[in-house]
């Protein structure tokens, strides 16, 4: 108890028991809403949810005060109430209107080089190689740069691809894998994640 104030990022949301802190702010709730994740409403309601329930654990009484930009998203305001049931609901309804899952499976195919153009014109030669073979009601997005288009000296390109039922992606995705391996001479990496925990 020599401290009145905790400070820090998402990981003071995690797991800290403290019976004395009885007030939480939240700086900024709505910027995790603007990440280009479909995930991104579900993990905003899961994060509030989450540090609202580090105030008030003991015998005193809990405030939660959220400063946002957005106050009617429904992520924001069903976390005001911790409605997890409504949440639901409303958060199949916009994943069912894009295409997204459980309604859709997924794979990303990232590409990246230290030349840029070099990723980009890969990527887009994949497109081209899946699109010849992939069809409707199949889903191609992309290449676009990815959120964070370049970390170390490396640039990022993705592709995303949404599928209910797509028998020759599998060996298609296992082509393109070999195919990586020449690349890779031409200083190229090509990484494929199936159902991935984060699209940018």
């Amino acid at each position: 108890k020599e401290a009145n104030i905790l400070l820090g990022t998402q990981m003071i949301a995690k797991g800290l028991d403290f019976e004395d802190v009885t007030f939480v702010g939240v700086l900024n709730a709505d910027l995790s809403l603007n990440v280009p994740d479909f995930r991104a409403s579900e993990r905003t309601f899961q994060l509030l949810c989450q540090v609202s329930g580090r105030s008030g654990r003991g015998q005193k009484q809990g405030h939660v005060i959220i400063q946002t930009y957005n106050p009617d998203n429904y992520a924001i305001k069903l976390a005001q109430s911790q409605d997890y049931e409504s949440f639901y609901q409303k958060e199949m309804q916009v994943r069912f209107q894009g295409n997204y899952p459980p309604f859709f499976y997924t794979t990303l195919i990232t590409i990246t080089s230290k030349n840029e153009q070099s990723a980009a014109k890969e990527a887009f030669v994949i497109k081209r190689k899946l699109m010849r073979h992939l069809h409707a009601p199949t889903i191609i997005l992309g290449p676009t740069p990815s959120s964070v288009a370049k970390i170390k000296n490396q640039y990022y390109y993705q592709i995303l691809v949404k599928y209910k039922y797509e028998p020759k992606l599998h060996d298609l995705l296992h082509q393109i894998q070999d195919d990586a391996q020449l690349a890779q001479k031409r200083g190229l990496n090509i990484y494929i994640d199936n159902e991935p925990e984060r699209i940018m």
